[in-house]
């Protein structure tokens, strides 16, 4: 379990009884300038500054008693943005056909970044098409998706 996951399952119940909707996390360490960043949700009317404070005062809590990262860090509680991160297959399905943006761990079909419509979404990986070509990603493999905003 990686300590995101860990972080997810620590932290999910409150922001979800809070009325928001864990949306997923990110540890970036950096020494003394680590960041946790967690992302929030809400059904339709989207997330304020006012409930990113609020969630904000809740998770600090409880990452201050049950302690899951030793070093010092920064909170972030943030919505998702336009440019919204992808954590879990759910999130990938209901963006399929979109385009996203994709970093793989490794590469597949010689490369690791990914620009391109996410033209598919099975148990196991998504399929990504750029340039004409079709990548098949396993989810074991991606570092980062994020949706890529339509203007």
């Amino acid at each position: 379990m990686t300590l995101e996951d860990k972080i997810e399952n620590l932290l999910r119940p409150t922001i979800e009884t809070m009325g928001f909707q864990f949306w997923g996390c990110e540890y970036l360490p950096a020494g003394k300038h680590s960041t946790l960043r967690i992302y929030i949700d809400k059904d339709e009317v989207g997330v304020t500054v006012d409930d990113c404070g609020k969630v904000s005062r809740q998770v600090s809590a409880i990452m201050d008693v049950e302690d899951p990262i030793s070093n010092a860090y920064m909170l972030e509680v943030s919505s998702p943005g336009m440019d919204r991160p992808l954590f879990h297959p759910e999130q990938y399905k209901a963006y399929e056909g979109q385009e996203v943006q994709v970093r793989t761990s490794s590469p597949v079909m010689g490369r690791k970044r990914f620009k391109g419509v996410m033209s598919q979404v099975s148990e196991s990986d998504i399929a990504v098409e750029v340039d004409g070509e079709l990548y098949e990603i396993p989810f074991s493999l991606i570092d980062k998706a994020n949706v890529v905003p339509q203007f």
